[in-house]
C-alpha cells in the first residue's frame, strides 16, 4: 500500500467529520421534533411548532456543518473516496438513537455497521492518489473529454425519458423512477460540486479561479442540477417507504458517481488491477452493511416493545407503497438525505 497523500488525508478527515455531523443532525432534529409533537400537533401530521424548538434548529445547524464539511472534501480527495464514507453517517445515527433515543441496535444491525467501518476502511487504504489541479481550466478539459461528454448526454437523455415520459406514468408506483432521476443528476452534480470545491480551493490559495467563466458555468451546474435532485427526492419520500429508498438511492448515487468521477478524473487509471479489485471489495461491503443495518433497524425495537406486551404493529417495507400506508421515522432519511 502506497503512503496516503496530505490531499487524501485532509479529504478523510473532512468526509468522516461530515458523516458524524450529518449522522448526529437526525438524532438532534428528531429529539425536537419528539419535543414538538409532545406539545402540539407532530409534524407528519401537519404540524409546524417544530420551528419553535431549540434542539430541531441545532440539528439543522449541524446538517449545514457536516455539508460545508463534504463539500469541501470533494476539494482535496477523489469522489472514489469521499462518496462511500457517506455510509458512516447512518453509523453514527444508529449508534447515538441506541444510547439516546432508546432505539435499540439489533445484533444484526451492529454487524451492518462492522461490514460499513470494515469497507470503509478497505477503500481508504486503498483510494488512489488524485492528480494535482492549479486550475478549473483544467477540470474544465476534463469535463469536455469525449469520454465525459458521451457519459454526460447519455445521463442528460436517460434522465429526460424519465421526466417526461416514465414520472408521468409510473412514478408514483415504481421507485426506481423517481431514485433513478436523483440518482443520475447526483453523479453530475457531485462532479459540478467537484470541480467548485476546487475552485474555491485555489480561490482561497491566493488563485483567483472565479475570474475565469469556467467556474461559474459548474456553479450553474451545480445548482440546476441540485433543484432537479432535491426536487424528485422529495416527490420519492412523499410516495415511498424511506426505509427502502435510503439504501437504494445510497447504492444507485454512489455507484453513477464513482463512475462518472472514474471517467472524468480518472481515478484509477494510474492503479493496477488488484487494487481496484479491493476498493470495489470495499464499496461491495459498505452496501451490504447498509441494507443489513436497514433492514434490521426495527428489530431491537420491536422485541423490547413484546417484551413490554405491547401490541406490535406489522412491519411494511414494500417498494410499492404510497406515504399514506404507513408513519416513516425522520432518521430512516439519513443516506437520501
Amino acid at each position: 500500500m502506497d503512503q496516503m497523500s496530505s490531499d487524501n488525508i485532509n479529504g478523510l478527515i473532512l468526509a468522516v467529520s461530515s458523516s458524524i455531523f450529518i449522522g448526529s443532525s437526525f438524532i438532534i432534529k428528531k429529539k425536537g421534533l419528539k419535543k414538538a409533537g409532545a406539545s402540539g400537533a407532530r409534524a407528519g401530521e401537519g404540524g409546524h411548532g417544530y420551528l419553535y424548538e431549540p434542539w430541531w434548529w441545532a440539528g439543522m445547524i449541524t446538517m449545514i456543518v457536516g455539508e460545508v464539511a463534504n463539500f469541501a472534501a470533494y476539494a482535496f480527495a477523489p469522489a472514489i473516496l469521499v462518496t462511500p464514507l457517506g455510509a458512516l453517517s447512518i453509523i453514527f445515527s444508529a449508534v447515538l438513537a441506541h444510547f439516546i433515543l432508546q432505539e435499540k441496535l439489533h445484533i444484526f444491525g451492529v454487524l451492518g455497521c462492522v461490514l460499513c467501518v470494515v469497507g470503509s476502511t478497505t477503500i481508504v487504504l486503498h483510494a488512489p492518489h488524485e492528480q494535482e489541479i492549479k486550475s478549473v481550466k483544467q477540470v474544465w478539459k476534463l469535463a469536455i473529454e469525449p469520454g465525459f461528454l458521451v457519459y454526460s448526454a447519455v445521463i442528460v437523455i436517460v434522465v429526460l425519458v424519465l421526466i417526461f415520459y416514465y414520472a408521468p406514468r409510473y412514478g408514483k408506483t415504481h421507485l426506481i423512477v423517481y431514485v433513478g432521476i436523483c440518482s443520475l443528476m447526483g453523479s453530475l452534480t457531485v462532479m459540478g460540486v467537484k470541480a467548485v470545491a476546487i475552485a474555491i480551493k485555489l480561490t482561497f490559495s491566493g488563485m483567483n479561479q472565479f475570474k475565469y467563466f469556467h467556474a461559474w458555468i459548474f456553479v450553474i451546474i451545480v445548482t440546476v442540477c441540485c433543484i432537479l435532485q432535491i426536487n424528485y427526492l422529495n416527490k420519492a419520500l412523499d410516495t415511498f417507504n424511506t426505509a427502502v429508498i435510503s439504501p437504494v438511492y445510497y447504492v444507485m448515487f454512489t455507484t453513477f458517481t464513482i463512475i462518472a468521477s472514474m471517467i472524468m478524473f480518472k481515478d484509477w487509471a494510474s492503479q493496477s488491477g488488484l487494487k481496484i479489485a479491493t476498493e470495489l471489495c470495499g464499496f461491495v461491503t459498505i452496501l451490504s452493511g447498509t441494507f443489513l443495518l436497514h433492514k434490521t433497524k426495527d428489530m431491537g425495537n420491536s422485541g423490547s416493545a413484546s417484551g413490554r406486551g405491547a401490541s406490535s404493529t406489522p412491519r411494511d417495507n414494500p417498494v410499492f407503497t404510497t406515504s399514506g400506508s404507513g408513519r416513516s421515522s425522520s432518521s430512516d432519511k439519513i443516506v437520501a438525505s
